[in-house]
């Protein structure tokens, strides 16, 4: 009986120390936006990222896990990245100036041809999806340091964030850790862009296609189904 009710208080102490926690960075992003006069709601959209990954974190420790980890398989914080992805996207096809790619840069093919692709077992899929996710990170990484308008720099930003998330939710699905290559050169199914407004759409659609479809078939989700 008292190994039970220990049990149900360190829950609720779980519980309530990461309720408390969440309430606390609402507050302090609240803080900072009157203080540097932003507007709380944008400072929120901007800082979105950074919330998700959190939530997923405070997943993982939710009491009563008999692991640490816990796969995540809800969809909606995909949607979330692809809704920033496609922000972002929105926000450089309207940019005028200081807002263009300093060099080509090598992204993944982001056209899923179906037949192809369920003849392949579930670690070459892995294998293709964190290769495309190493790739853009490389790709946006660089974007960012030749875009000049500042406007932008949240959006890609929050897209390199979304990205380690990203993995992070990967590594939650037991999916092996990705060793990245020590170049682009080597890798098949990719191909170059020279436009910042290009790598933002294939940002999107990677996330759209084939992430989502990792996701989708993951074996840990169809576990934790049923």
């Amino acid at each position: 009986m008292l190994v039970h009710i220990n049990t149900q208080l360190k829950g609720i102490a779980c519980f309530v120390s990461r309720l408390w926690l969440t309430g606390y960075l609402l507050m302090q992003i609240r803080s900072f936006s009157f203080r540097f006069n932003v507007n709380f709601f944008s400072f929120v959209s901007v800082t979105a990222g950074l919330l998700a990954l959190l939530l997923i974190l405070l997943e993982w420790t939710r009491p009563g896990l008999p692991s640490p980890l816990r796969p995540i398989c809800d969809l909606r914080v995909l949607n979330h990245f692809i809704k920033e992805a496609r922000d972002a996207e929105v926000a450089m096809k309207s940019c005028r100036e200081g807002c263009s790619l300093s060099e080509s840069v090598t992204v993944p093919q982001t056209r899923v041809e179906f037949d192809v692709w369920e003849k392949k077992n579930a670690l070459e899929q892995a294998k293709e999806v964190q290769s495309g996710l190493w790739l853009l990170q490389q790709a946006l990484n660089l974007l960012r340091t030749s875009v000049t308008n500042t406007a932008l720099h949240s959006h890609i930003d929050n897209s390199i964030r979304n990205l380690l998330s990203i993995n992070a939710v990967l590594r939650s699905l037991n999916i092996q850790e990705y060793t990245p290559p020590a170049s682009a050169a080597g890798l098949e199914g990719t191909w170059s862009v020279s436009s910042a407004a290009d790598l933002l759409q294939v940002h999107v659609n990677f996330l759209r296609g084939k992430v989502r479809l990792l996701l989708l078939d993951a074996q840990a989700c169809q576990q934790d189904v049923s």
